[in-house]
């Protein structure tokens, strides 16, 4: 949707107290002298002044004009650093993914169909809650979380070699929440964060949140190029590194044995903290390497979530990680959420512990395995060539033929009803101008390779 005169306007004033050149306390321009900056009317600037004087962001003094409130502007992450490509960048992928009508095609989006998810055994899940005790349906659950259900974790982190006890792991509202957490315990602003190159594109809006500065690497089909791993940690001294591991999210690409030691090697060396983001974990046929495994725990904290396998309205996450770190990590949930969702982890610990979800998992996975083959060799076919071919997910990283720029396809195909995910939003340093990432369950409108036929040609 193209922003009306008066949106433009707030936008200036925004982006004008977000970079500080209007400080807190300080005197906006005229009304006639923005509107003469800008080319817009007088009342369209009245009228931006007054929605965001509404919104808390300015206030007028009569007779004098409109200042900048003296709290400052809250934090805008899509202000923070230069604007690349605005049009098409991770926020408007994922608000176009989360306000589209329910016709609008996703095949950008991150999630599953409804239909291709355990919607029985939320059913039942959701009538045994229905039963449950009264304190289960109205107290805050421990800052831990259900005990139950992180017992449950750590079998399931035990079969992926991750040794962790109950009182290691800590339930989060979410797998972002979980990496907002350690963020806020491991981060200051102005610390340097590695990223894979291309990465989870909200990786990249938190940590910007975060104040943080991205330092990206290139990432190979077995895990990031370790050379410039190295050359990343000389130059740069970062704090942290976030990846994934098993089903790398945009790419689909597995870490290798030996990728995975010499990245644990350098990240000793280096001091380096690893957040394991393992979120795809359900989704494997077979356990891939977890630097987690290897470590130990001693540098790497593993964070996961269910909203890809169960429900992303059911959120629940969680958080593994060393003994010292989760004391420090209650006190910042209470401080930031006060209490954790008991009925979600209920559920969430109702849906596992029944043996439809394995079964279901088992479906899923053949489901999934089927429709990237067919995928695959439909975008051949119109010349769109997957980077390589996943063990298992959802994603297919693709390279567009003709060197065509994946954003003007992105936009066009939204006036089409298609909501795509073009490279550069997964990418920091912005060298995937003519990739795309399709998420292959989301592809059952033959009207899609069609668009992509035409526009293609």
């Amino acid at each position: 949707m193209t922003a009306t005169r008066t949106e433009m306007v707030m936008a200036t004033i925004r982006r004008r107290i977000a970079g500080r050149s209007l400080a807190p306390g300080a005197k906006l321009p005229s009304l006639r002298a923005l509107a003469a900056s800008l080319g817009v009317s007088v009342s369209t600037v009245v009228e931006a002044y007054d929605r965001l004087a509404a919104e808390g962001l300015v206030h007028s003094r009569p007779g004098s004009g409109f200042y900048v409130a003296q709290q400052g502007a809250p934090f805008s992450p899509s202000a923070s650093g230069p604007r690349l490509d605005r049009a098409v960048d991770p926020f408007w992928v994922s608000r176009q993914s989360l306000e589209s009508a329910e016709g609008v095609s996703k095949p950008g989006c991150g999630w599953l169909p409804p239909d291709w998810l355990p919607n029985d055994g939320i059913r039942k899940g959701l009538r045994a809650l229905a039963r449950a005790p009264a304190v289960s349906l109205a107290e805050y659950a421990s800052p831990l979380g259900s005990p139950p259900l992180r017992q449950l974790l750590a079998k399931r982190l035990a079969d992926r070699a991750i040794d962790c006890p109950p009182d290691q792991i800590m339930l989060t509202e979410s797998g972002t929440q979980a990496m907002d957490l350690l963020c806020r315990l491991l981060l200051e602003p102005g610390d340097a964060v590695l990223v894979d190159d291309p990465c989870y594109f909200n990786f990249q809006a938190l940590l910007r949140a975060h104040r943080a500065k991205l330092v990206s690497v290139p990432y190979a089909p077995s895990g990031p190029d370790v050379d410039l791993f190295e050359k990343a940690l000389t130059e740069h001294r970062p704090r942290l590194y976030i990846t994934n591991s098993a089903i790398h999210n945009p790419t689909g690409a597995t870490l290798s044995p030996v990728t995975a030691h010499k990245v644990l090697k350098l990240a000793e060396r280096a001091g380096l903290t690893i957040i394991e983001d393992d979120l795809f974990a359900d989704f494997e046929r077979s356990p891939a390497p977890r630097l987690a495994a290897f470590d130990g725990l001693e540098r790497v904290v593993t964070i996961g979530s269910f909203s890809k396998t169960i429900s992303a309205s059911v959120r629940c996450g969680f958080i593994a990680s060393k003994p010292g770190w989760i004391e420090q990590l209650i006190d910042l949930k209470i401080a930031t959420a006060f209490g954790g969702g008991r009925l979600n982890a209920d559920l969430v610990l109702n849906v596992l512990g029944d043996g439809g979800y394995r079964k279901h998992m088992e479906g899923l996975r053949t489901r999934l395995a089927a429709a990237m083959s067919t995928v695959a060799s439909r975008l051949r076919q119109i010349g769109i060539e997957p980077w390589l071919m996943p063990q298992a997910g959802m994603f297919l990283w693709c390279r567009l033929p003709h060197d065509a720029d994946a954003a003007d396809l992105a936009r066009a195909a939204m006036a089409k009803g298609f909501v795509l995910a073009p490279g550069n939003v997964f990418s920091v340093s912005q060298s995937a101008p003519n990739f795309m990432r399709f998420n292959v369950s989301q592809m059952a409108d033959e009207g899609l390779f069609d668009f992509l036929r035409q526009a293609l040609r």
